[in-house]
């Protein structure tokens, strides 16, 4: 039974789901379980468990009656991050790179954070922050 697991609204499904289905089978191990391109929904597990869901924002708008409201506001600092721990952040960050997310910034030995923890900072295609980790 999947407990917890990210959700992912995007307003571009189609490219959201390819970086997603390119970049998660290598970096944890996901495969996808369900979905297409097409969307408006897909999710990948690792096992048994679920990794990463992707809705398509306007579908889940028009259920929770927010369609009508902004679905941009001013810039601001993100609210979500999607942690992804990897074996090499460097090899992680360049497949990321290859299919289309945004270097935040490079990978980097963070000791203050915990022993021998390494992370690298990404956005993916629609600008959702990505943290890469390794310890």
């Amino acid at each position: 039974m999947d407990a917890l697991h990210p959700r992912l609204l995007v307003d571009d499904f189609a490219t959201a789901f390819r970086f997603y289905d390119a970049v998660l089978p290598e970096l944890v191990g996901a495969r996808r379980v369900r979905g297409t391109a097409a969307g408006p929904y897909a999710n990948w597990d690792v096992g048994e468990e679920g990794v990463l869901v992707l809705f398509d924002r306007a579908s889940l708008a028009e259920v929770a009656g927010t369609a009508h409201l902004p679905s941009e506001g001013a810039p601001a600092q993100d609210t979500v991050m999607f942690v992804c721990r990897v074996d090499d952040v460097d090899e992680g960050l360049a497949l990321c790179l290859t299919h289309g997310a945004a270097q935040v910034v490079p990978p980097t030995d963070r000791p203050a954070w915990g022993p021998n923890l390494r992370t690298a900072h990404l956005r993916d295609p629609a600008g959702t922050l990505i943290e890469l980790q390794s310890y």
